[in-house]
């Protein structure tokens, strides 16, 4: 009798310990699967695969071919995600929106750096950037170009700064090359007289006075 009871006593706690066992294994599942309903894993994303879903995030404003006579209608829009994998981002991407200025020289290219706007962003709502103050304009920017790129991370390090290898005033598809796979993507605006600049290109036109860092990030 003794032994007949032990060994149900023994059925009764294997069987709990195996039903334990199922739910512990259900509701792992459920919680990863509220997860995967509730936002997008992007914590093992290499750093192309962040650019990849910031590149289809940005988008230019008032910028499509540079013929505005001002910048101040200018901006840079990281959206809402609207298309695709819908799902907020699990954990916030960092987001730079860097400006340089590019300048025909007699010797080359002469790069500026203008300012840098930092941001967070997991797509749950549109980010607006404006174009800083003081950009060239008119006849100081007949030589020059304006170049923005938006990123992820850290800013740039001096290896991973653009560079481009034509010549400025005779390609409107001047090849803009970055040291890294961070870039989300750029956009270099045409002068606004590179005929001008053709006939006066040993002077080089003057670049904004402001190179600061601003933080737009909100609460």
């Amino acid at each position: 009798m003794h032994s007949t009871r032990t060994r149900l006593r023994h059925g009764a706690l294997t069987a709990c310990a195996a039903v334990l066992a199922l739910l512990a294994v259900g509701c792992s599942k459920a919680s990863a699967g509220a997860q995967a309903d509730g936002c997008r894993d992007n914590g093992h994303w290499s750093p192309r695969e962040r650019a990849a879903w910031l590149r289809t995030a940005v988008a230019f404003h008032g910028t499509a071919d540079g013929a505005d006579p001002s910048y101040e209608e200018a901006s840079v829009v990281v959206r809402a995600r609207h298309n695709g994998d819908v799902r907020v981002l699990c954990q916030p991407l960092a987001v730079q929106v860097e400006f340089w200025t590019l300048t025909a020289t007699t010797t080359g290219t002469d790069r500026s750096f203008v300012k840098r706007y930092r941001l967070s962003t997991d797509g749950s709502r549109t980010r607006t950037v404006g174009f800083p103050a003081g950009l060239p304009t008119g006849q100081d920017g007949a030589c020059t170009r304006i170049l923005v790129a938006a990123h992820t991370g850290e800013p740039l390090a001096d290896g991973e700064l653009p560079w481009t290898a034509s010549d400025l005033t005779t390609s409107e598809d001047t090849d803009v090359r970055f040291g890294t796979e961070r870039i989300g993507v750029y956009r270099l605006l045409p002068p606004h007289d590179s005929a001008r600049c053709d006939a006066a290109r040993s002077t080089t036109s003057p670049s904004p006075t402001r190179s600061t860092i601003w933080d737009v990030n909100h609460p």
